[in-house]
């Protein structure tokens, strides 16, 4: 039996955001390990399933997730927004399967990791995704300085993210400790009408003064 990883929209419909094959292998599939219930649901009613027949657990749950798997039917995993597995806890439950043996195979769908090198202008050879920064400002100033000056030896992207609400934090951070042409991408609400991608230097963000907001985005460092 096979686990699906299956991308959700990072905004809009479903409908719009996976190719036809995926949602056709999604509207075929009964048992769902997921991140979050409530999102999961929204996003399998949005499909036309018929979300109350479905198993839906969640991904934290001391329930035997792969117990679909061992009887026969195949299993999909959701995460919350963009791909499973990336900056997200199902990672756990893809080691599980291959652990036990059972075929995985990731269905075609968002990333806002991606998304945002692809559209950033940046280093797109060599590139690393660091997750989430420190949250307090010793730790996140020295996070940064050895990213910038790895990004600089290397000639490669830095790519981490922020929960938003700390956005601003990070963004100052940036600005505080990186060289003046340092060049940063800010990459928020992709896939959104409100998307916005923007390319300077920090010298140039630091005369533009602009604010970022409490929105989903993702940040990308490359170094002069």
């Amino acid at each position: 039996m096979i686990l699906y990883a299956i991308p959700t929209p990072l905004g809009g419909e479903p409908q719009d955001a996976l190719p036809a094959p995926a949602l056709g292998i999604i509207r075929s599939i009964k048992d769902f390990a997921v991140e979050n219930a409530k999102s999961a649901r929204a996003f399998l009613g949005a499909l036309g399933m018929p979300v109350r027949e479905l198993g839906i657990v969640g991904i934290e749950d001391k329930a035997d997730l792969l117990a679909p798997l061992r009887a026969g039917r195949p299993l999909g995993l959701l995460s919350e927004a963009g791909c499973p597995a990336i900056a997200d806890p199902g990672a756990q439950l893809v080691e599980a399967a291959h652990r036990q043996g059972f075929r995985v195979v990731p269905l075609i769908g968002p990333s806002s990791i991606t998304l945002a090198l692809m559209a950033s202008g940046l280093e797109g050879q060599r590139f690393a995704f660091c997750g989430y920064l420190p949250r307090e400002g010793v730790p996140r100033a020295k996070r940064i300085r050895e990213l910038e000056t790895r990004s600089r030896r290397e000639r490669e992207t830095e790519i981490f993210i922020e929960t938003p609400y700390r956005n601003e934090a990070l963004y100052s951070a940036l600005l505080e400790v990186c060289a003046p042409a340092t060049r940063l991408c800010v990459a928020a609400d992709l896939t959104l009408s409100t998307e916005s991608v923007r390319t300077r230097t920090v010298a140039e963000w630091r005369r533009s003064k602009d604010a970022i907001g409490k929105r989903p985005a993702v940040f990308l460092l490359l170094a002069a």
